[in-house]
């Protein structure tokens, strides 16, 4: 299938590895040019050298200039920008019980404000164009939230009401604005919340692996790659009546429609 996306420009948020990284390949593969952007600004030049015609930008999206800093940079280099995927690192595992007002706050610097100064940068020219997607990284915790990721299902479920409202305000404007939830996906982020677990309950990190692969129907973690061949799609043409809705990439491992 042509996703129709060559000659395209993407920003792709925290994209030095996990998910975001998949994404920013899959979309490289299609021909679009990629910011590739994060903290370890070693690691975004490393990933960006392999990628055609993508650029690195070291950044921290959580500091109050750190979005436009971003956006700055991918207008310097593209002139434009088409596609901007919003990612970010989860916060800290915890329960709801002890989550304290300043976890609360932290949870949407992190994982709302960021995201919502990129959209507010990039969206005009979008919208002027006439020709935008605007794809966010959840999480299943959106629709079943998971234990003890309070701060995650309270962040990233804040983020998608946001985007709910925006996709309803921009498909006129050929601008279309989805979420993309990942179930367990093989990353570091999984493997360090498996290994968090295994320390709060007293078990090894094998028989945590090993219970959760039991409630997902597909029998496997995910790989990062079919993340980001989902999120390429969702981003492409052929996806240009699809918007406002949240789509699951977890091997059936959330029990609703």
């Amino acid at each position: 299938m042509d996703l129709g996306l060559a000659g395209r420009t993407a920003v792709v948020c925290a994209s030095t590895g996990g998910l975001g990284e998949a994404v920013a390949r899959a979309l490289a593969a299609e021909g679009v040019r990629v910011a590739v952007s994060g903290r370890r600004g070693e690691r975004a030049r490393a990933v960006a050298a392999e990628l055609p015609g993508a650029i690195a930008v070291e950044v921290d999206l959580t500091a109050e200039e750190g979005p436009q800093q971003l956006v700055d940079a991918a207008l310097a280099e593209f002139g434009s920008v088409d596609v901007l995927v919003l990612n970010g690192p989860g916060p800290k595992p915890g329960t709801a019980a002890d989550t304290t007002v300043a976890d609360a706050d932290l949870a949407l610097a992190s994982l709302v404000r960021p995201h919502v100064r990129l959209v507010s940068a990039l969206l005009p020219g979008m919208r002027e164009r006439g020709w935008g997607r605007i794809l966010a990284v959840g999480s299943s915790g959106i629709e079943a939230p998971i234990p003890n990721l309070a701060l995650s299902n309270l962040g990233r479920a804040a983020l998608a009401g946001y985007l709910k409202t925006l996709a309803s305000e921009v498909a006129a404007d050929g601008v279309t604005v989805n979420l993309l939830l990942p179930g367990r996906i093989a990353t570091d982020r999984v493997a360090a919340l498996d290994r968090a677990n295994a320390e709060r309950s007293g078990r090894s990190s094998e028989s945590v692996r090993q219970a959760a692969l039991a409630t997902i129907p597909a029998g496997r973690y995910g790989d990062p790659a079919e993340f980001g061949s989902t999120a390429a799609f969702l981003c492409g043409a052929p996806a240009s009546y699809l918007t406002g809705t949240a789509i699951r990439c977890d091997g059936g491992l959330v029990p609703t429609l």
